[in-house]
């Protein structure tokens, strides 16, 4: 696989991902065609060597891994969501001859760049069918049907100067002037598109709003990569084709788990139980299951502040990463980060082997730092445990920046650590 090939399909991932839900479902299928076998967390286990297996938790949050005789796992870590405006359980507005939406930020998104534009909604639905049964489905209407119109700067003359924006009453999507609307009859109009007809009674959603712009080169060069949700797709992408790609004689394992933005503390989030789980019925021996964890390496893979060519005073000069030039390797005295100096060294070892660039990020000392599942997941397994990054523009925005050759680097080290 050459670089124009992994791009390409990662454009096509960031497109098809709008929700948590849609990139695990996404990433299952990725999982099925490379051979992985599906595993239930209900059912009882029985693994074999030389098999590749993949599990879900709350259809948001997956794992992936090799079962080889050697249990010197490379682990990597990401997470499936990001920043976005999720609905609230009942909706609708009707006022001011508009029906509008509320909704809730989830994370801690920028909420300037939401304003003026094609919003469409997507997400999980659950219902009853006619057997008394609860269904679950995902949703994606794709069409833009809302938009968060700005206030005309002749009505707001700070605008340009100090503009704050309201949680609560600034960022009510606006659907349609058709007072008729009920917000039943549009979800089962939409579940009828996908020819599910079966609805006895609508119980409960969990629908977020998202930019239909489509991920895309941009620059003079096809330098970067424009897309909403690269925080943290990105590393998702990345990590699910490196296991795909590696035999199943390398002990490897991929998690991306749900709620990092928010902070991991959920039964599908790195807070939770689902790596441990995992891990414990992969060796059930308590001894065997803590010698693979002190063998083992977690690399948390989450995306890096680039330097901003505008605001450059924002970093430290001295760990300042560049876009384009290499995987950043995250290093937090305070321990908002979970590198040390033997997993820098490690991974460095595998990056200089193979002639792949990387570069530090330490946040100015002046400033405070945001953490990953790193320090969590460390702190849970008892994991020797790295924090790397793809170095981005606008993280948290509605549509961030990317380097289009830093994922692929990334790529190539994860495929040949530990060769």
């Amino acid at each position: 696989m050459d670089k124009n090939d992994f791009n390409e399909g990662l454009l096509g991932f960031l497109d098809a991902s709008p929700t948590p839900f849609h990139a695990t479902q996404n990433m299952s299928m990725m999982f099925e065609n490379a051979g992985f076998i599906k595993l239930e967390e209900a059912d009882k286990w029985q693994l074999e060597q030389g098999n590749k297996y993949y599990v879900t938790r709350n259809d948001s949050s997956v794992i992936a891994f090799t079962y080889p005789e050697s249990k010197n796992y490379i682990m990597v870590g990401a997470h499936t969501d990001s920043p976005n405006l999720k609905l609230k359980p009942n909706p609708v507005i009707k006022e001011h001859g508009v029906v509008k939406f509320g909704v809730e930020p989830y994370g801690g998104l920028l909420l300037n760049p939401w304003f003026d534009r094609d919003l469409s909604l997507a997400g999980r639905v659950s219902y009853l069918d006619s057997n008394d049964t609860i269904q679950d489905v995902l949703i994606d209407i794709k069409k833009p049907i809302a938009i968060i119109p700005s206030l005309a700067i002749h009505l707001d003359d700070k605008a340009n100067k100090d503009r704050t924006v309201n949680k609560q009453t600034d960022i009510s999507p606006v659907l349609t002037t058709n007072d008729d609307f009920e917000f039943d009859e549009f979800l089962k109009w939409q579940l009828s598109k996908q020819e599910i007809l079966d609805v006895k009674e609508l119980y409960a959603s969990e629908l977020s709003f998202y930019d239909t712009q489509k991920a895309a080169y941009i620059g003079l060069h096809d330098d970067f990569i424009a897309s909403a949700r690269l925080d943290n797709l990105l590393s998702c992408y990345v990590s699910m084709l490196a296991i795909c790609s590696v035999p199943s004689d390398k002990p490897m394992l991929f998690i991306a788990s749900d709620h990092e933005e928010v902070g991991s503390e959920s039964v599908s989030g790195a807070g939770g139980s689902f790596l441990e789980n995992t891990l414990r019925r992969m060796y059930s021996d308590y001894e065997d299951y803590m010698g693979m964890i002190r063998s083992s390496l977690l690399i948390s893979a989450d995306n890096a502040h680039a330097i901003h060519p505008n605001f450059p005073s924002k970093h430290d000069r001295e760990h300042a990463p560049k876009i384009n030039a290499g995987v950043v390797i995250k290093v937090n005295a305070n321990q908002r980060y979970a590198s040390n100096s033997k997993t820098i060294s490690r991974f460095m070892k595998t990056a200089s082997s193979l002639n792949e660039k990387t570069q530090n990020f330490v946040t100015r000392s002046d400033m405070g730092c945001g953490s990953t599942i790193g320090p969590i997941t460390a702190t849970r397994l008892g994991i020797d445990t790295l924090d790397i990054g793809l170095p981005t523009f606008g993280m948290h925005s509605i549509r961030e920046l990317c380097g289009s050759d830093d994922a692929y680097s990334l790529y190539k080290i994860l495929v040949g650590f530990n060769d």
